[in-house]
């Protein structure tokens, strides 16, 4: 089967229990269609980089698919009707990804950094507050 790397956005007022709800049931939507999703990642809420349908912000989600492509039409078909998504995109490759993508392995980094930055300046005990800069 074809597979595929698949990307949307959810409005920013929705909550992440709901964005999980439109997760089951896309992937619902491939499973009757005799495919599977092999990764799901949540990328969190996102700044745009310009408003669409008066959103700054975005929940994204990623899927890497293993799903023929009338499974794929029909999940877009879906989205297309659904009012919180605001954007989505699908894309055909040649295999999937393992490893955690580069958004995640980002999220990963940031939060390395900034333990290490709290354990070298000794925790929270610095007496400054929370508009201080390290």
């Amino acid at each position: 089967m074809p597979l595929y790397e698949h990307i949307f956005m959810a409005r920013q007022d929705v909550t992440p229990q709901q964005v999980e709800t439109m997760v089951d049931q896309y992937k619902g939507v491939i499973e009757q269609n005799g495919g599977k999703i092999e990764k799901t990642e949540m990328w969190g809420v996102k700044s745009l980089a310009y408003r669409i349908k008066k959103n700054r912000k975005a929940h994204f989600t990623m899927f890497n698919l293993d799903a023929p492509a009338n499974a794929v039409a029909e999940m877009e078909r879906q989205m297309r009707i659904n009012e919180d998504i605001l954007r989505f995109m699908t894309i055909r490759v040649e295999e999937l990804e393992t490893e955690p993508s580069v958004m995640m392995q980002k999220r990963d980094r940031d939060e390395r950094k900034d333990r290490e930055r709290r354990e070298r300046d000794g925790g929270f005990e610095g007496g400054g507050g929370e508009g201080e800069e390290a």
